[in-house]
């Protein structure tokens, strides 16, 4: 059997526990020909990639890891993707928005970097907080909106669909469920789109159960972030972003919930906000909007307007 071709180059910004995880997930997907871990620290993506590296023979794929620390770029050159993970976590109590000055001055910079090295690539940030390191990134690269995206709805879609999962005690292969608006307070869960085994989720549990959930699922970093006491979530935020840079590669046309620039779609226009988006080699092919309930779209419409105002001020950050 001939070995399936491996093409193009993805590079992860950050090797701390989420793009490291995140790095590793591309590799293991044996699609890209390397994946190029990058961080400040000297010895630590190097370190990890060869350990990465070393993890071919057992997990048999061929995708070749390469770290470079000491905050280079060199070898990230023209790059198709690059996923940004560099900034803070959060800590107990604090919000994402905790982050944002902080991490603002990282993600203009991992920005300014990229646009040298490689102009052309899609560009995924999970920094938090998300829309605005989003927009931030889409500025300071100088990238069309298309070409830059945030990863929130994939990883809060599929927090929702676990919990409704383990609520009523079904595969999550039978639950669909969806997120969109912002990452953070004004996040807008989909009821009226979630299903439990092909039924609509209100025939299938009651509304105070459903509120409780979507409530769980707005706080479903922070819960993480309250149990581990150090650090914030990897393996979830990962797997997401992982799926959003292989969609991207492989022109897949998937359609995800992201975080991307809506422009008329659900009457919101000029601003980075969670919808869904069919995703293909150029980033964002398309905003697809869906039929939403009135108080479904008047979330979204809040949502916007909640986050717009924080994206116009993370340009002087």
């Amino acid at each position: 059997m001939a070995a399936q071709p491996r093409n193009g180059k993805v590079t992860v910004v950050g090797a701390g526990f989420y793009g490291s995880t995140t790095a590793l997930r591309l590799a293991e997907y044996d699609v890209f020909e390397t994946v190029v871990l990058t961080d400040i620290l000297e010895g630590k993506p190097e370190g990890l990639a060869l350990d990465m590296n070393q993890s071919r023979p057992v997990e048999g794929f061929e995708t070749k890891v390469v770290g470079v620390g000491g905050g280079s770029y060199e070898g990230t050159e023209g790059s198709d993707v690059v996923v940004v993970t560099a900034g803070l976590p959060r800590k107990p109590g604090m919000s994402r928005m905790d982050l944002i000055e902080t991490n603002a001055g990282i993600v203009r910079q991992v920005s300014e970097n990229i646009a040298k090295t490689s102009p052309d690539a899609v560009v995924i940030v999970v920094s938090n907080p998300l829309d605005e390191m989003t927009a931030l990134a889409q500025i300071a690269t100088g990238s069309p909106h298309h070409r830059v995206m945030g990863q929130a709805g994939m990883l809060d879609t599929a927090r929702f669909t676990n919990f409704v999962a383990e609520e009523c005690g079904v595969p999550v292969s039978s639950v669909r469920t969806l997120t969109l608006g912002s990452h953070g307070d004004t996040m807008v869960p989909v009821p009226s789109r979630c299903t439990v085994e092909g039924k609509p989720l209100a025939d299938v549990l009651p509304a105070d159960r459903i509120e409780h959930l979507v409530q769980r699922t707005r706080n479903g970093g922070a819960e993480v972030v309250a149990l581990l006491k150090t650090g914030s979530a990897y393996y979830a935020p990962s797997a997401a972003a992982a799926r959003m840079a292989r969609a991207v590669m492989e022109d897949s046309g998937a359609v995800m919930p992201v975080c991307t620039w809506v422009d008329g779609e659900y009457g919101i226009s000029g601003v980075y906000l969670g919808v869904e988006a069919e995703i293909g080699r150029g980033g964002v092919t398309r905003v697809v909007e869906s039929n939403l309930s009135d108080d479904e779209l008047a979330g979204l419409r809040e949502a916007a307007e909640a986050v717009r105002a924080k994206q116009a001020d993370v340009a002087d950050l």
